[in-house]
């Protein structure tokens, strides 16, 4: 294999273009943003090609990267020092809290080939999902609606609907009861 093949770049020009870009506004206008500007910040992500809801919750101290393919339905959140490391596209459905210092990472490399490309695995987080503190969601996973991952908790597979997880790799700890709504 040539030395100029193994070290081509997976990002097209128009995509580095625009993750500098990104780059230097979450450096600056996002991060230094009021703690309550949540409507500023969502509106710089979606400029950059994000969907995300504006009934969000998305705190400065996140991190994320190539917007684009970050989509959040209603209500959710992504709490301080979180990563959204969204390489391929991660899919947030409402109602979702995903705690401090969670880390949602849709991307990987195929070690089965000597030189490593980089895949793009979309994760999708179904509604009604909580990710606890410092939890990691690997690549190509789903959440299942109702699901919960616990604190520090490692996902590197689907996940069941209305399931608690705990652990590394994470394991099925109890079903999570009914979720109430406002007028039980």
């Amino acid at each position: 294999m040539a030395v100029k093949d193994r070290h081509r770049s997976p990002y097209s020009f128009s995509e580095k273009v625009k993750r500098m870009a990104w780059a230097c506004v979450q450096a600056t206008l996002f991060r230094y943003s009021f703690h309550t500007w949540n409507g500023f910040r969502i509106s710089l992500l979606n400029m950059f090609g994000a969907t995300i809801q504006l009934s969000c919750i998305v705190r400065r101290t996140v991190r994320v990267e190539c917007p684009w393919n970050l989509t959040m339905g209603h209500n959710a959140c992504l709490g301080d020092s979180v990563t959204a490391y969204c390489l391929g596209e991660v899919t947030i459905a409402d109602r979702v809290s995903v705690s401090q210092g969670a880390h949602l990472c849709a991307g990987t490399h195929d070690y089965t080939c000597e030189t490593m490309p980089l895949l793009r695995l979309p994760i999708t987080i179904e509604n009604d999902v909580w990710i606890a503190a410092d939890a990691f969601v690997g690549p190509g996973v789903t959440v299942g609606e109702g699901a919960i991952l616990g604190a520090r908790g490692v996902a590197m597979k689907d996940l069941d609907a209305m399931t608690i997880y705990a652990g590394n790799p994470a394991k099925s700890v109890k079903a999570r009861p009914p979720i109430k709504t406002k007028n039980d």
